[in-house]
């Protein structure tokens, strides 16, 4: 908990909301970083935090079922990631193209061209995704 509240969460994940609210014109509130909800968190045992099959949030989970329907709880992890791969295929595309030419990958002999080249032309089409390869 400690190095996800000064490390993982103000250098990523709230920074990341942050933008993707401000991108849509909102003001968000991560409200259980609430000073009292923190410190309640805190102090809690471990056994209401993770049951042990391994499922986390466990008070939290209990008091949102008397709100919430339980199919909306109890649901896999939803990615928030950038969509860099339709971005290379859009907006970065001659940026990408440039850093990826054959030529530019044969001058400075740190890559293999023809794998590259592949890959590249395969996500330009939209025939696969190798944006992390990419």
């Amino acid at each position: 908990m400690l190095a996800d509240a000064f490390a993982y969460l103000p250098s990523d994940i709230l920074v990341k909301v942050d933008r993707a609210d401000m991108a849509a014109f909102l003001e968000a509130r991560a409200s259980l970083f609430h000073h009292r909800v923190v410190f309640v968190a805190w102090q809690m045992p471990l056994p209401l935090k993770i049951i042990p099959d391994g499922t986390s949030k466990c008070a939290l989970r209990q008091l949102l079922d008397r709100y919430v329907p339980w199919h909306l709880l109890d649901r896999p992890k939803a990615v928030f990631s950038m969509p860099i791969g339709q971005c290379l295929r859009g907006p970065l595309r001659s940026w990408a193209s440039d850093l990826l030419h054959p030529d530019r990958l044969a001058r400075e002999g740190y890559l293999r061209p023809e794998p590259i080249t592949r890959f590249w032309q395969q996500h330009l089409i939209g025939r696969y995704d190798h944006t992390t390869k990419l």
